[in-house]
């Protein structure tokens, strides 16, 4: 039989990119060890993100590095990266977004990790100028509805996310996967071994970015009424934290939070370890990852009252109103309790066992093999 060639856009791989740049990471380094069946082609922005994304390994007959330096949701992607995209031989191309170029045509896969600017949209939720907003949003839903309807698989982390895309694009629900996200490979070798940081303060942990969905504002109300606790906030910078902090000293909290910044996987499994609870007050998300991540060391999770999180975290996490500023209280209140953290942790030994890298890995590989098949 023919060996079969698939190529990643591995663009958003890396720590760079947060929860997409996990998922990139932990697929790349699992898929392409299956070299008897396939050759690999990964478009990297640049020889740094390769090596991150094999992990120093060097690529060998059966995996290529491309380069592709193209800004992602810019026209060059739309009209230079379907020229490097076509550069070189491939049977089947992942791109692990939504953002597709219109003028690719050949056959793919793509992974859709919410569709959270369908859910929320307007000026309150962006940074732009309107009259640069509006265009870049319809580009958007325009791209997407090219980019599920083209897609021989599509991906979703989650059944809420696959419930998601039905409700917008009905004729594509036969081919979206659920394929469940897990615990990142170099975290779970630091838990064992992390000694955690004393505190003066008890200290709340929040990661990720600062969009206005990410619902930190309601968390630095309660924060008012909490001095005893510290807030730190750890994520690479974005349009929204010149607004938190603004928020911050505008309600007198300069004193109780932290702006880590972008960290190492070993800093952020120290702070996983070190915190009296992860905190995911989201009002909308795709999977939940560093919930999940906190998990691994035995962390309580504080989550917003959605239904992603349930699916997600189950029995392993408090919950909360994510629109009452009191229920964020008394939530922090309750995982205070010896009893709750003693009920937390056995629930979490539990739901870490329904997620795996390589439960993800074999069953995107089985995708694959069922779309190169009909080809």
């Amino acid at each position: 039989m023919m060996k079969r060639t698939i190529g990643i856009d591995c663009r958003l791989g890396g720590i760079a990119h947060a929860g997409i740049g996990r998922y990139v990471s932990e697929l790349v380094q699992r898929v392409t060890k299956s070299t008897q069946e396939y050759n690999w082609v990964l478009f990297c922005t640049d020889k740094a993100q390769a090596t991150e994304l094999l992990s120093g390994k060097t690529p060998n007959g059966s995996i290529r590095i491309v380069y592709a330096p193209i800004q992602q949701y810019s026209l060059a992607e739309q009209m230079v990266l379907p020229d490097i995209f076509n550069s070189v031989h491939i049977d089947l191309l992942h791109v692990p977004h939504f953002n597709v170029p219109i003028l690719y045509n050949k056959p793919l896969v793509i992974t859709i990790h919410d569709l959270l600017w369908h859910e929320y949209r307007g000026t309150d939720v962006t940074t732009l100028n309107p009259l640069l907003y509006w265009p870049k949003y319809w580009a958007y839903r325009f791209v997407t509805q090219l980019a599920v309807t083209r897609a021989r698989k599509i991906f979703v982390p989650t059944q809420t996310v696959k419930d998601t895309v039905k409700k917008y694009y009905p004729s594509v629900d036969a081919k979206v996967v659920v394929t469940y996200e897990g615990i990142g490979t170099k975290l779970t070798t630091y838990a064992p071994k992390v000694a955690p940081i004393k505190r003066e303060k008890k200290h709340l942990l929040y990661v990720g970015s600062l969009y206005p969905h990410k619902n930190i504002s309601l968390v630095l109300t309660a924060l008012q009424n909490m001095p005893e606790y510290v807030l730190e906030i750890v994520g690479s910078r974005n349009a929204f934290q010149d607004r938190i902090r603004a928020e911050v000293e505008e309600k007198g909290l300069t004193e109780q939070v932290l702006f880590s910044g972008r960290i190492s996987d070993a800093a952020l499994a120290t702070e996983y370890a070190s915190t009296t609870a992860l905190i995911q007050p989201s009002l909308s998300e795709g999977f939940g990852l560093t919930g999940l991540e906190a998990l691994a060391f035995n962390t309580p999770v504080i989550a917003s009252d959605i239904p992603i999180f349930h699916e997600v975290y189950d029995t392993a996490a408090v919950y909360f109103d994510p629109y009452s500023a009191e229920s964020f209280q008394k939530a922090v209140a309750e995982i205070e309790k010896p009893t709750t953290r003693a009920t937390l942790q056995k629930n979490a030994s539990v739901v870490r066992r329904r997620f795996s890298w390589d439960t993800l890995a074999a069953e995107t590989l089985a995708s694959y093999a069922e779309v190169v098949a009909k080809l």
